[in-house]
């Protein structure tokens, strides 16, 4: 449904999103075949106003011919147990998957959301880069992901609360590598839930460490793991570690499986991506490997708050090396040697270290 749509086809591309996980490409594809129409899939689908996004990305990015080879799509976890998808909730999960269209090799990037930017675009509004799907739903978080990354996404895929735990346990459940120190907070995320979300009412307490299957459930606690060493930043390699061992599992899967994750699925995603992107996965869906992940900022360009908050930011990770990130970034998921961020992004690293660097001293 988005405007102006690239031709070749998008790859697998499977959400999985801080408490959350959607199979959203390679499940897609059968679900849409076997229902006749869009109004039968019950997906929650939207024309994203494409010209209004590139109408705010700066110029270095729309004359990047190396980005061009490149397919990036923005990946939304909202914190919904009730269904509100659109605007209103704080993505507390945001992801980029970009494809390279030559190869089919997938990077993963979690942009951390408790991570100080500019959420406002020409507005100038700072604040956790989370904030801004609350503020403006998917596309201001789209506009706030490329002004301050210099990239040029242009879809996204939402997902709320249940999607993981079903999409996990369709697939019979996943193998994930559970240690010591993160089998009793496990156990006590899978306690809340069965106290705060409908629908479940008990739970099967993991007992031991090692390499084992998790249920849904259980998976989707191991992703809001948070109490270890390295706090939030651990947790977002556990969301794309379970993101990783949902797409293993998910590629030998049969089709009656499939459809099963789509049933169970489908009505809790919103998205950009129309029919005729989904169709278009078909034939050539184990053609695409996720080669490589990480997270955004890096460790050495953040200053974390050592006290009771950076003023009316509160708690956040300030980027002093947004610059430094930027190039980063597109050295990681664009083999761009060199890379330097643009005016823009310039601007706004020096606003940010303006704005904390008092809280620091």
């Amino acid at each position: 449904m988005a405007a102006q749509k690239k031709k070749t086809p998008v790859g697998k591309i499977i959400l999985f999103v801080c408490e959350i996980l959607v199979l959203i490409a390679m499940i897609g594809v059968l679900w849409f075949v076997l229902r006749a129409t869009d109004e039968d899939t019950g997906v929650d689908r939207i024309t994203i106003k494409e010209e209004e996004i590139r109408v705010e990305m700066n110029k270095q990015v729309q004359e990047n011919e190396v980005m061009k080879g490149y397919r990036n799509i923005a990946l939304f976890g909202v914190d919904s147990r009730g269904g509100q998808l659109k605007t209103g909730t704080r993505s507390d999960s945001i992801m980029i998957a970009s494809i390279n269209l030559d190869t089919k090799d997938v990077k993963l990037v979690s942009v951390y959301r408790d991570t100080y930017l500019n959420t406002m675009g020409a507005n100038q509004k700072y604040d956790k880069c989370n904030s801004a799907y609350s503020y403006g739903g998917a596309e201001r978080a789209i506009k706030m992901l490329n002004s301050n990354l210099d990239m040029d996404i242009t879809d996204f895929i939402t997902i709320g609360f249940e999607g993981l735990r079903d999409v996990v346990d369709a697939l019979g459940g996943v193998y994930i590598e559970v240690d010591d120190s993160e089998i009793a907070h496990l156990n006590n995320y899978q306690r809340m839930m069965v106290e705060e979300v409908a629908g479940i009412d008990s739970y099967v307490p993991v007992v031991q460490t090692g390499y084992q299957l998790l249920d849904g459930l259980q998976a989707t606690a191991y992703c809001r793991i948070r109490y270890t060493a390295g706090s939030d930043f651990k947790r977002t390699e556990r969301q794309r570690e379970v993101f990783k061992a949902c797409l293993d599992t998910a590629k030998t899967a049969s089709p009656a499986t499939l459809v099963k994750i789509c049933n169970n699925v489908f009505s809790e995603v919103y998205t950009s991506l129309d029919l005729t992107e989904i169709i278009d996965l078909l034939g050539g869906i184990t053609q695409y490997d996720i080669v490589a992940d990480d997270g955004f900022p890096q460790m050495n360009d953040i200053k974390l708050n050592p006290g009771s908050g950076f003023g009316p930011a509160g708690d956040c990770i300030m980027p002093f090396g947004l610059e430094n990130s930027v190039s980063w970034l597109h050295k990681f998921l664009f083999d761009e040697n060199n890379y330097e961020a643009s005016e823009e992004v310039k601007e706004y690293n020096q606003k940010i270290v303006d704005f904390a660097t008092p809280y620091l001293q």
